[in-house]
């Protein structure tokens, strides 16, 4: 049984009717050249020997009476693979199109959190003899890099498929705990809380006042930390590295995000749009210019996003905010299964009109907001989620929706974010070669669209999600984004023909 950590619940505790926390991932696949191949058996299998290795799809939660303290992890003793893999099929033709709205309805769901907390469904019926698997995480389990991880684990490098080392130790479910046990565990970890939120104070504190060069913050922060010396706070600090006090950059001036029409309160209901751009054109683009692939995908982003808003009447005349996910991971971590991420805020150039320059301007405001967060404690801020009690923090949560705080608060209007994958084919179900993996992301109140990004092979596929009441035409808005994709393919020397094949958008099939 292992405790979950802050951030972990704070993805359990988001959630309400209209608000999920769960994300997933969309493959595509080619059936391989076996008669009467059936995906969805042959998935089902390719997952139940290799159990062992995926931790996360065995565990489900133990909840602590009355929210008191974090949930736990446990070896679910009811588990059933049958109820956790399932089978459905689009109508012909079999189009993107189709798939997408199949999927938009399925993560429209929450998931049980009797159970553990992931579905798989295996999708038929499209065309191309391909098929499709989505499977469903909720974010207390997984974050990105580990979803990566995990999506690498559950595929084969070599389509007659890979030998699976046996399990060091049998698989043993685990008894349901007592509310009572539970109860017991809890109070032994509250009681150095208090302490332990004193100490994480007094060190994020000094680190905020040495990136904002702010003197009496410092002064105060050094105080409070004086002052847990000795054994006290040699006790506290077990474990722990306080690591190099460390020069800051200039501090950013402060931006708040414009009102956008994507920045309204969430209903219940999601939309999917899924496209693919060719990653050596984005290198191309990122090499004629001197910037990042990260950047190139922030600036396409902006370009989409600006048609969008000039064509519904709603650009603002200041730049949007962008929300990106930052890993911070070290590899140290005893936990692989678990979030270690934070969010970098940065200036998205909706007001410049060109390409390139939108481009160059994306990569200035990148290199500020990374020596701003290298800067910032975030691996402290991260740490503060440890500490607010679960029913506390749920509540917060049913009062913020209820008062719409999110609309009125957001930090960004949008969340956009760029995941490396493997560069080497993957193969699933007896040979089946992975074409596509299309990113599923999260909405959450105030922020109802999400842009993400996954690198595959020579391809960037991207997976847009909203509440379809916001973004009602939200396909119209990805083919502005890969739009923008071609344009910069031309600037960075593409012929006309060259640059329109660098995307790829299968609306229909004839």
């Amino acid at each position: 049984m292992r405790q979950l950590s802050g951030l972990d619940s704070a993805f359990l505790n988001l959630e309400n009717a209209t608000q999920f926390g769960h994300v997933a991932g969309l493959s595509i696949f080619t059936r391989p050249d076996i008669p009467g191949y059936g995906p969805y058996a042959a998935w089902k299998e390719q997952l139940e020997e290799r159990l062992h290795l995926l931790e996360p799809l065995r565990r489900r939660l133990a909840e602590v009476p009355l929210g008191l303290d974090h949930p736990f992890w446990i070896n679910d003793p009811d588990f059933d693979l049958q109820f956790h893999v399932r089978h459905t099929a689009v109508p012909p033709p079999g189009s993107d199109e189709q798939l997408a709205n199949v999927v938009g309805r399925i993560v429209a769901r929450p998931l049980d959190r009797r159970r553990p907390l992931w579905l798989s469904y295996v999708i038929e019926g499209l065309a191309d003899d391909r098929f499709a698997v989505l499977t469903v995480f909720h974010h207390a389990a997984v974050d990105g890099a580990s979803g990566m991880e995990l999506l690498t684990l559950m595929l084969d490098e070599h389509p007659e498929g890979t030998e699976i080392p046996p399990p060091a130790e049998p698989w043993a479910p685990e008894r349901e705990p007592t509310e009572l046990e539970l109860l017991v565990r809890t109070g032994l970890g509250l009681v150095r809380k208090p302490a332990r939120a004193l100490l994480l104070g007094a060190r994020t504190a000094r680190e905020l006042g040495q990136a904002t060069r702010n003197p009496a913050l410092i002064a105060t922060a050094d105080q409070v930390r004086r002052s847990l010396g000795g054994p006290i706070g040699t006790v506290l600090n077990l474990g722990r590295n306080r690591g190099e006090d460390r020069d800051p950059p200039p501090p950013l001036p402060s931006v708040r995000p414009p009102r956008t029409p994507f920045n309204g309160p969430v209903g219940p209901h999601r939309k999917l749009a899924i496209g693919s751009a060719s990653l050596d054109a984005a290198k191309a683009i990122k090499n004629a210019n001197g910037t990042t692939v990260n950047d190139v995908v922030l600036a396409v982003c902006a370009g989409g996003l600006r048609s969008w808003l000039q064509r519904h009447e709603a650009l603002p005349d200041e730049p949007l905010v962008a929300l990106v996910p930052v890993s911070i991971r070290t590899g140290e971590e005893t936990d692989r299964w678990t979030n270690r991420v934070s969010m970098l805020s940065t200036v998205l150039p909706t007001d410049e009109p060109d390409p390139v320059q939108r481009l160059h301007r994306v990569h200035d405001a990148m290199a500020s907001s990374k020596d701003l967060f290298r800067a910032m404690p975030a691996e402290e801020l991260t740490d503060f989620a440890e500490f607010p009690p679960p029913a506390v923090f749920a509540r917060a949560m049913r009062l913020s929706a209820r008062l719409r705080l999110g609309t009125r608060l957001t930090p960004g209007n949008v969340v956009i974010s760029n995941i490396p994958g493997p560069r080497r084919p993957l193969y699933a179900a007896r040979g089946a070669r992975l074409e596509h993996y299309f990113p599923v992301s999260v909405i959450t109140e105030g922020q109802g669209l999400n842009i993400t990004v996954q690198s595959y092979l020579d391809r960037l596929d991207f997976g847009l999600i909203c509440d379809p009441d916001l973004v009602p035409d939200l396909d119209s808005m990805l083919d502005a984004i890969l739009a923008d994709v071609a344009a910069l393919a031309r600037s960075a020397g593409f012929s006309a023909d060259e640059a329109d094949s660098v995307t790829t958008r299968k609306r229909e099939h004839v």
